[in-house]
């Protein structure tokens, strides 16, 4: 497996694999132009895995805002699920923050995700209750 940092051509090959992960929910803001912004935004943190015959099986959009990280789009092909892709993926993202001198990351989760779930309190995560997520479109 060769693991990089995602850069804008990966884009297709990357929301191909989101399209098909369990769990996923994609929106306007997964469009080509926004994820361009946010890996120009955020240059270097986000990662990608091929395989041997470079066909891309892991994701993950990572990024900061200069006091906490995030991370967003964490997939790995089907193919791939127990191999530990997810895991290095995660661990690349945390290391870069930890770089960066960021503490602490966040990352959201679709309730009815139970594999991701499972994924991420297996990785230790903690679910944070009390917590609720507002959104507005504002354009």
């Amino acid at each position: 497996m060769i693991y990089r940092e995602m850069v804008a051509d990966d884009y297709e090959a990357a929301y191909q694999l989101w399209e098909h992960a369990e769990g996923m929910g994609l929106s306007e803001a997964d469009s080509k132009p926004e994820i361009l912004r946010y890996l120009a935004h955020n240059r270097g943190f986000s990662q990608i895995c091929e395989n041997e015959d470079g066909q891309m099986v892991g994701t993950a959009l990572c990024g900061h805002d200069g006091r906490r990280g995030y991370m967003y789009h964490v997939a790995v092909h089907n193919d791939c699920r127990g191999m530990g892709v997810g895991r290095k993926l995660v661990t690349r993202c945390l290391e870069n923050l930890r770089t960066a001198g960021i503490a602490k990351c966040h990352l959201m989760v679709i309730g009815t995700n139970e594999q991701g779930r499972g994924f991420w309190e297996g990785m230790g995560w903690q679910y944070r209750s009390g917590i609720m997520l507002y959104s507005q479109d504002i354009l």
